[in-house]
């Protein structure tokens, strides 16, 4: 009996490269739908006073791994996107405008448009990404200070008459310049007392005492920690300098401190307004890519089923746009102003 050999294609660098940023590209949507849920709940009833925000910020700090989990699950797909979507940018040629007659111009195709869209906002979200993470990331991030049993979030915002009302209700404490140097004054009182009892552990430490002075040794303990928390206090709320309208919130959580950095930037009108092209940017190229995707992988095949598609896919491009642009303009205007 005789086969007959069948010559498989191999499967090309590029086509799989392609295939690659196509899935990253809906993990990002499926993460992009998340982050614009758990910010509408600093804005929404859901999050009356934030309080849904805090939660679900709080519970993705405290997962474990989630170092690794942000640059395996966000950072690498987003980069991997960003790098072959700039190889798209520059080889590929928009026709959906018109032309003076050199080169072709095809204006009533829709989806010509949403081509030619897809590639603007590649542009937008190429640096709003770059700004967004640098701002948040870097810039805005609070500052962690380990004060014993509990930790102390510390970050730079700007005072506002309602920021008295917001902070009591989120239990946060404010500092201006003036009860800045208080606090280093008071500390450095104490300076020379720190030195002694460190010098006294060193000492305990290679010569331990007897048993019986163990009540006296825990009662030095406390207070050499309770001293050393009050300088790493002072450190954290100097961790960043301040202007004269501006003060250091401390936050007893994460998620409270970073609810504090959203209402201090979308208090900017400016920053409102460049949020605002930010998220209609990446909920249009989000959804308009979802689309493709399921044409590319033969999800939607037939007319009528791309058509459908296209309706679903618009459907939630507005409901997670609307989330999107809840959190900019309803975190301080409608629910944290005062």
């Amino acid at each position: 009996m005789h086969f007959m050999s069948v010559n498989a294609t191999p499967l090309s660098r590029p086509f799989a490269m392609r295939r690659i940023h196509s899935l990253f590209g809906l993990w990002i949507v499926i993460f992009l739908t998340e982050h614009m849920l758990t910010n509408s709940q600093a804005a929404l009833l859901i999050g009356e006073n934030g309080e849904g925000f805090i939660r679900a910020v709080n519970f993705i700090k405290n997962l474990p791994y989630l170092h690794v989990i942000e640059v395996v699950l966000i950072g690498v797909p987003i980069l991997y996107h960003m790098i072959w979507g700039l190889y798209y940018l520059f080889t590929s040629k928009m026709n959906s405008f018109p032309s003076s007659g050199n080169k072709p111009s095809l204006t009533k195709s829709g989806r010509n448009h949403a081509y030619s869209w897809q590639r603007i906002t590649s542009w937008i979200l190429l640096i709003g990404i770059l700004a967004h993470v640098g701002y948040m990331r870097f810039y805005m991030y609070p500052v962690s200070v380990d004060t014993g049993k509990d930790s102390a979030y510390f970050v730079r915002i700007s005072m506002d008459p309602g920021l008295y009302t917001v902070s009591d209700r989120l239990g946060v404490k404010l500092y201006n310049k003036d009860a800045i140097e208080e606090i280093k004054q008071h500390v450095e009182s104490h300076a020379d007392e720190l030195k002694t009892l460190s010098s006294d552990f060193e000492k305990i430490q290679g010569n331990p005492p007897p048993y019986v002075y163990q009540k006296n040794i825990d009662q030095l303990m406390n207070r050499y920690q309770n001293l050393e928390d009050q300088e790493a206090y002072l450190k954290g709320l100097e961790k960043r300098s301040i202007s004269g309208d501006e003060v250091i919130a401390e936050a007893g959580d994460f998620g409270t401190a970073t609810l504090l950095i959203v209402r201090d930037s979308f208090k900017s009108l400016f920053k409102s307004i460049l949020y605002t092209i930010f998220v209609l940017a990446a909920v249009f190229h989000g959804f308009n890519g979802l689309w493709t995707f399921m044409i590319t992988w033969g999800i939607v095949l037939k007319m009528r089923s791309q058509s459908r598609a296209v309706n679903w896919c618009i459907t939630i491009m507005v409901l997670v746009g609307f989330l999107g642009l809840a959190s900019v303009w309803g975190t301080y205007y409608l629910n944290l102003r005062n």
